[in-house]
């Protein structure tokens, strides 16, 4: 493994808080590969990314890049190698430019190490990198957001740093670009063959950078896994609820004889492979994780619902149903089938992956 997190701990003096910043959180990156930390404001992804760049000291467990420990609490002497020590690269939600340079300057402020030619090389070859080597005398005030973030990191990738954190690097950017950069942040870094973690709150930027995703709330790790798995196989309630849209709907496992089967007030779900034995829960009572293209509209079905709100995005509209015997539940809906709020319509369950949790467990 190229980075190693291990059972880190944070701790701000004079905190009230009643969890750590960080709490025991574990996880690894190979070396190339992209993480992404998510969750909502306060959750400690950013006190985590600090502490690997050495900016907060932990005070517990260990971060090791390479297998050189950076910083280390526990059996033995405390270790917590500065910053400059780490050859560790940043980018700032700010970009934090030189308003006085040069784009050409920005980047090779980093290494004044290089002699002359060698350093023009690397500034030539980071501002081909990222696209802009037509920009290279501008001063960073006449480029576009999205043009000062990747001079951003062209910089921080110009010293060739073992490791590059990116802290909500496209917060500052527009909807509409914030998913095209992030992807094109990723043709980057891989092309740079580049280890990277990224913090972001936004899904749609973390499902186009990382390679790896983790999930965090309340200072704990929930889940480091692709995002396939966490949308299709979330291992706690709160990754099923934070990740996509959808509903938790009271459900009972039984026996069938096609093997168990979730009673819902949809229908029966059936997946032989993934739902849980009846002993599972208590009477086999529990809720199921119903997503959004989990139901399908259906006007030969007998089972129908309300519209109660419709979203339209583009392609579909998101539609929040409510059956008749209360349960809420949501729907992706082709755009051309476009009912009104309070129509009846016909809907069914069509779930590949059965996520079941105890029943009113929270997050």
């Amino acid at each position: 493994m190229f980075l190693e997190i291990e059972h880190v701990v944070i701790r701000y003096p004079g905190s009230q808080a009643t969890h750590p910043a960080v709490d025991d959180v574990s996880f690894t990156l190979q070396a190339g590969e992209i993480g992404v930390l998510i969750g909502p404001s306060g959750c400690g992804k950013t006190s985590l990314l600090r502490a690997i760049a050495g900016l907060e000291r932990i005070q517990g467990g260990r971060v090791r890049i390479a297998g050189q420990a950076l910083s280390e609490v526990g059996g033995g002497r405390p270790l917590h190698l500065p910053p400059e020590r780490r050859q560790i690269g940043m980018v700032f939600q700010d970009y934090a430019l030189f308003p006085h340079l040069t784009v050409a300057q920005n980047i090779a402020f980093g290494i004044p190490h290089l002699g002359r030619a060698a350093r023009q090389q690397r500034v030539a070859e980071m501002l081909d990198l990222v696209g802009l080597g037509q920009v290279a005398q501008r001063l960073p005030h006449q480029l576009s957001g999205g043009q000062q973030q990747r001079i951003a990191l062209a910089r921080a990738l110009a010293p060739q740093p073992r490791l590059l954190l990116l802290d909500e690097p496209f917060s500052n950017l527009d909807v509409d670009l914030r998913e095209r950069l992030a992807q094109e942040v990723r043709a980057i870094l891989k092309q740079a063959s580049t280890t990277a973690l990224l913090v972001t709150h936004d899904q749609l930027e973390a499902f186009a950078v990382g390679d790896l995703i983790g999930v965090m709330y309340q200072g704990r790790l929930q889940q480091w896994d692709d995002a396939y798995q966490l949308y299709h196989r979330p291992t706690t309630r709160f990754v099923a609820d934070f990740i996509g849209h959808g509903v938790f709907t009271p459900a009972r496992i039984v026996d069938s004889a096609r093997g168990p089967v979730v009673r819902t007030p949809l229908g029966d779900l059936i997946d032989l492979q993934e739902c849980p034995l009846p002993s599972a829960y208590p009477a086999g009572e529990c809720d199921v994780l119903l997503r959004a293209d989990d139901i399908v509209h259906d006007d030969e079905s007998p089972v129908k619902a309300r519209i109660e709100r419709k979203a339209f995005r583009g392609s579909e509209f998101l539609y929040t149903l409510r059956l008749a015997s209360g349960e809420q539940v949501l729907a992706h809906v082709p755009s051309h089938h476009d009912h009104s709020p309070g129509e009846w319509i016909g809907i069914r369950p069509e779930v590949d992956h059965v996520v079941t949790f105890p029943r009113g467990m929270p997050a």
